[in-house]
């Protein structure tokens, strides 16, 4: 069997874990009520919808 002659670095494991954070960026969907983009299975941030129907109540501005 193969076994490895040294210890692997600290900074040799970061980089190759830092890689799998990559490969799971949130995919976006397309909000059906006003359009914007949002995670699935979230409430629209923009407009607070959520399966068609009003979840939270969002007032514009700030």
């Amino acid at each position: 069997m193969g076994v490895p002659k040294r210890k692997p670095s600290h900074s040799r494991q970061r980089q190759r874990r830092a890689y799998n954070s990559v490969l799971r960026l949130p995919q976006l969907g397309k909000c059906p009520q006003c359009g914007e983009p949002y995670v699935p299975h979230r409430v629209c941030p923009a407009c607070g919808f959520y399966k068609g129907r009003q979840v939270v109540n969002v007032t514009v501005g700030g």
